[in-house]
This record gives structure tokens, sequence and C-alpha cells, in this order.
């Protein structure tokens, strides 16, 4: 779990710093927090997390409109990723 955690959190520092240089200021300020939470958030908190930063990829608004396909496409994996191996986990408690 801590895994799949911190390799979305590589992936999020990425996509703000990709924003930051696209002066894309509403996704900077949406996935500020979201490294460091991936980093720091208990097992409860990192479901919360992961859901909150998978609802950037919504069907009108979407972060894939702003950033490279590149960046969002690995991001978006990783985020599944770590809801699966979250879900895995709860589940065997």
């Amino acid at each position: 779990m801590d895994e799949a955690a911190l390799t979305a959190a590589r992936t999020a520092d990425k996509l703000l710093e990709c924003a930051r240089q696209r002066g894309s200021q509403r996704w900077a300020e949406f996935l500020a927090p979201v490294p460091d939470l991936l980093r720091d958030a208990g097992v409860g908190e990192l479901r919360a997390v992961a859901m909150r930063a998978r609802a950037a990829y919504g069907p009108r608004d979407s972060i894939r409109d702003a950033l490279p396909a590149e960046l969002t496409g690995p991001f978006l994996d990783d985020l599944d990723r770590l809801r699966k191996v979250l879900a895995r986990e709860l589940a065997e408690r």
C-alpha cells in the first residue's frame, strides 16, 4: 500500500509542476495538497484522498483537458491501483 501511495505522490508532483509551469491556476490549486496527503495520510484518509484526486477526471471538467496525457494517464492508473490496494487491505481486515 505504501509503495502504491508513494508512486501516486511522485506522479502528482509531476502533474503539479506541469500545472504551475502552464499557468493552470485551477489545477495547481487542486493538486497542491495531493502529493503530501498521498505520502502522509493514514489508511482511512488515503482512500478519501485517492477518491478526491480521482474526481479530477470528470466527464465535463477534466484535468485531461488542461494537462498532457503523458502525465494525466499515469496518474489515473496510479490512483486506480492505489484504490485497489486499499480495497484489498480493508477487505483483509
